[in-house]
């Protein structure tokens, strides 16, 4: 047999320890395809659970720390010397860190900068958590400390309480480390990790639950870093290959590698004297279509949902399962030969080679009625022995060379499935079919071999949710859609059911509302934790009042803005409920970005074609910019007329020009800076010149859009101002203005959603600073108008955003 170039070798002298030139042409083949960079959706998960486990404690510790603590272990602490337990920590320490180091030293050795950068990360993660976990702890805990459960008196705190800081650190280090990488080496620093546990524990100094979630913390820690920085899961050694092949009766003369499946595994064919072999390399580390696979187990209901399949054990017994069992059913699918092992976390798995081409490979004038009826009795045999696909597409179903139909990438399939499987295998055939022949052939031939009654009866299942990922983006590229074959169901049988078959649990955008409501309240819990909301039922009512009419100003001059730049009609009221829809995102949503996306999504379901409703949108982002810094400017101006007397510019007016000079000159010096403000920018006034030629010759948008944008500033002015009142306070209005429009710049700049904490801080320092408004009455105005304009629409918001869903308007 020739040797094929590029990726294969001859394999007739390969043995081990030989340094031959057909071995490493074999080896560059396999490394090529195999020696990549994996991140386990395993460790993301763990570390997850992690998370929320520590979250659960400190909502615990809040909750307790007024309650009756639990007596603090003190039994421990006269089991063994204070001084026998010190000595043993030190030793034990003393290891933890030689080893540490040699295995740094040895992962230098070998170039595993990658190993190393993952397992000091986890240890810095693990130092910097524990002191971040402990100081929240205390914090939320009050002045009497955390339980006694959790630490103990005298309490310390920093890096040593409740969390132990260094057994956090040395605890991720350990995990990180591969079971098969130096296990010597690593049972010493369990061992020694082991030791200065238990003195710590011993010795009273923590308790166990401290101690349990130290490690809590450290395996976290762990996962994280291991999911960040990714894992390089060494290659398999070529003459392990070959010597696994030969174990398993196969002697090759060449492997060829040959792409990957459908699920990321890497594939090779192995030619032998006679004949030739298909061969896949499963890797555990290999992740391709998890996290789609769990999102779809999620969302759909269990009969239509994917299994998911979390261990390589698991995925390689439900690939051999599926291949036998349709090997017993007689179905025309490559056979498995072999199962053979790699070494830790890879699994060979060898097939016999059959020629096939698959629908999508094949000329339209190739696929015959002939061929449609072969392709429905394969998938016949599947379902009478009760075995289901899942996967159907043109490029899973192909025929061979002696005209029987072929079914490949059954590994997401099940047995033992029952009709509703069946009936989502049929949908997907139907509809690949489609694709290739119209819908008239497909539909015909189903009927022709399964019967009208059965192709009805499939009809429910016709909807995108139960097709396979694959089958949906080859429709998005084509013009037959499922209503083409649904037209073709209903012309043979009328009386066919209408109603869809309820696939999913939830829709995708109930996850995004669950989602975002969770993250308001989390948000809003954190706000508000900390703060005297008496201070606020001080208040008069007056100004509260006008404060709170202003605020609803503030949403109807948005809506005015929105309709005078949109060049296509929207109505006043639905266009209001719009921007409180943005109230409502923009909690979980960088400042700005939210509510762009709304009204862009709003326009073009009025009618406005994508490109001019992102234009339209951009033209009020301009002209808002704009505004605010004329209006920043003139307000500085007249903030400082008061106090010179020689007409010399205020002392705001000069932060305020400075402060915008230095900015500009900085975007313009620097060209990474320059990029990543355009970047940031771009979106927003993407093709906004040709709207304003347009704009300029419709005085009355331009107005509206204009005297909208104004409305919408002194709204927000006016309502900080009322604010400040209604607490006793007096300010001028121009340096209230000031320190909005400062304010909402901040906030704007800031990547927390609606400016969060940003927007906050610059209002209360402006009030006291700028504006001379006493601390007393600053913060609770600042509470107030934050009250009024970003949390107060947000319930209304939602159910604004509800609404228009249901009304398809967003």
């Amino acid at each position: 047999m020739q040797q094929t170039s590029g990726e294969s070798g001859s394999l007739d002298n390969v043995t081990p320890g030989e340094p031959s030139t057909e071995r490493m042409s074999l080896g560059a083949a396999i490394r090529q395809r195999t020696r990549l960079t994996t991140r386990r959706p395993l460790d993301l998960l763990l570390a997850l659970a992690g998370g929320v486990t520590l979250a659960a404690v400190l909502l615990l510790v809040r909750l307790t720390a007024d309650g009756v603590d639990t007596p603090p272990p003190g039994p421990l602490r006269t089991l063994l010397p204070a001084s026998l337990l010190a000595l043993a920590s030190g030793v034990a320490n003393l290891a933890v860190i030689l080893l540490v180091c040699v295995t740094i030293v040895e992962r230098l050795i070998h170039r595993e900068f990658r190993h190393i950068l993952r397992a000091l990360l986890a240890a810095c993660l693990g130092y910097a958590l524990a002191g971040a976990l402990n100081a929240v702890a205390f914090h939320i805990a009050g002045p009497a400390g955390p339980p006694e459960a959790l630490a103990t008196p005298p309490y310390q705190g920093g890096l040593t309480q409740p969390l132990h800081g260094y057994l956090a650190a040395a605890v991720g280090y350990a995990q990180t480390m591969g079971p098969a990488h130096m296990p010597r080496v690593r049972v010493g620093i369990w061992a020694g990790i082991a030791v200065t546990a238990a003195s710590v524990l011993l010795s009273g100094f923590t308790t166990p639950l401290g101690l349990a979630l130290t490690f809590v913390l450290g395996w976290t820690c762990a996962w994280i870093a291991r999911y960040s920085v990714g894992i390089t899961s060494p290659a398999p050694e070529p003459a392990r290959l070959v010597r696994e092949l030969r174990r398993l009766g196969i002697d090759p003369l060449d492997i060829t590698a040959d792409g990957t499946d459908q699920e990321g595994h890497d594939r090779f064919a192995i030619d032998t004297v006679d004949r030739r072999f298909d061969a896949v390399l499963v890797r555990a580390d290999v992740a391709t279509g998890f996290w789609k696979r769990l999102f779809s187990r999620l969302l759909l209901r269990d009969p239509a949902a994917p299994p998911v399949l979390f261990t390589l054990r698991r995925r390689v017994e439900h690939t051999a399962l599926l291949d036998f069992a349709a090997q017993a059913a007689g179905a025309a699918v490559p056979r498995l030969l072999a199962l053979g092992d790699l070494g830790p976390g890879t699994t060979l798995l060898v097939r016999e080679h059959v020629r096939t081409r698959s629908l999508a490979q094949l000329h339209s004038h190739e696929i015959t009625d002939a061929l449609l009826d072969e392709v429905w009795n394969g998938l016949a045999l599947l379902h009478r022995h009760r075995i289901a696909h899942r996967n159907v597409s043109d490029l899973t179903v192909g025929l061979r060379m002696d005209g029987r139909a072929v079914f490949h990438g059954m590994s997401t399939g099940d047995v033992a499935a029952g009709g509703f499987a069946a009936s989502l295998d049929t949908a997907a055939l139907l509809t690949t079919l489609a694709l290739r022949v119209g819908a008239r052939r497909a539909v015909e031939s189903a009927v022709r071999h399964l019967g009208t009654e059965t192709v009805a009866a499939t009809l429910p299942f016709l909807q995108p949710a139960g097709l396979p990922r694959t089958l949906r983006r080859r429709m998005r590229s084509s013009s037959i859609t499922l209503g083409d074959v649904r037209t073709e169901i209903n012309r043979i049988e009328p009386e066919a059911p209408a109603g869809p078959a309820k696939l999913e649990r939830m829709r995708p955008r109930t996850v995004v509302s669950v989602a975002a409501a969770t993250i308001v309240g989390v948000l809003l819990a954190s706000q508000l934790t900390d703060v005297d909301l008496t201070t606020i039922s001080g208040a008069n009512l007056v100004w509260t009042a006008a404060a709170f009419v202003t605020s609803l100003v503030v949403v109807f001059a948005a809506a005015l803005v929105l309709i005078g730049f949109v060049p296509v009609r929207l109505p006043l009221w639905s266009t209001v409920l719009v921007q409180f829809a943005g109230s409502f995102i923009r909690i979980a949503a960088p400042a700005g970005l939210g509510s762009l996306a709304l009204n862009t999504r709003y326009a073009t379901r009025m009618g406005a074609s994508a490109g001019l409703a992102i234009s339209a949108v951009g033209v009020s982002q301009l002209v808002g910019l704009l505004t605010h810094v004329a209006l920043l400017l003139i307000c500085a101006y007249l903030a400082g007329t008061a106090y010179p007397a020689d007409f010399s510019p205020s002392a705001i007016l000069l932060v305020v020009a400075g402060v915008l000079s230095v900015a500009v000159a900085a975007v313009l010096a620097f060209p990474a800076l320059r990029r990543a403000i355009m970047n940031r920018v771009r979106p927003y006034f993407q093709g906004v010149l040709p709207q304003l030629l347009d704009l300029a010759q419709q005085p009355r948008r331009l107005v509206l859009g204009l005297g909208g944008t104004l409305l919408l500033t002194v709204g927000f002015v006016l309502c900080l101002h009322f604010s400040i009142v209604a607490f006793g306070g007096s300010a001028n209005l121009a340096a209230v203005a000031v320190v909005f429009l400062a304010g909402n710049a901040v906030g704007s700049a800031a990547p927390t959603p609606g400016g969060l904490g940003a927007v906050e801080a610059a209002l209360l320092g402006g009030l006291t600073t700028v504006a001379g408004v006493p601390a007393s009455a600053a913060l609770p105005a600042v509470l107030l108008f934050r009250l009024l304009t970003f949390w107060f629409p947000v319930l209304p918001g939602w159910g604004a955003f509800h609404y228009l869903q249901r009304k398809k308007l967003i």
